[in-house]
């Protein structure tokens, strides 16, 4: 369900520092490495952050505090078959969790995978 953004206000002042979540440098195909993640989406639930690994070619689930994450969707290997994924953009899960649908850039597709 898409939701509009919340607005932001003006006066709000951040920490300059901040915390690493997900990902370990250096970057790298381990399940604690991300490589050039870009997109994520946010389980409002449990509070789990699925990332679009765009280097490793997958999308990895990071539950809060752990160490490292799951992959749930492609296997850092890109062949061009349908169960691969080729640098994804972005993720996000249906209402129902049943789905997680993919912008998969590099195939120009968008993927639909059963959770």
């Amino acid at each position: 369900q898409l939701r509009p953004p919340r607005i932001i206000d003006s006066n709000t002042t951040w920490v300059k520092a901040g915390t690493t979540i997900a990902g370990l440098l250096p970057s790298g195909p381990g399940v604690q490495q991300l490589d050039r993640p870009y997109g994520i989406y946010i389980d409002n639930t449990d509070q789990s952050i699925y990332i679009a690994d765009y280097g490793n070619h997958r999308i990895v689930r990071w539950k809060t505090g752990a160490t490292s994450g799951v992959i749930v969707a492609g296997n850092n290997d890109f062949r061009n078959q349908m169960e691969q994924l080729h640098n994804p953009t972005d993720v996000l899960l249906d209402k129902d969790k049943n789905f997680l649908i993919i912008c998969d850039s590099a195939y120009q597709r968008v993927v639909r995978c059963n959770g």
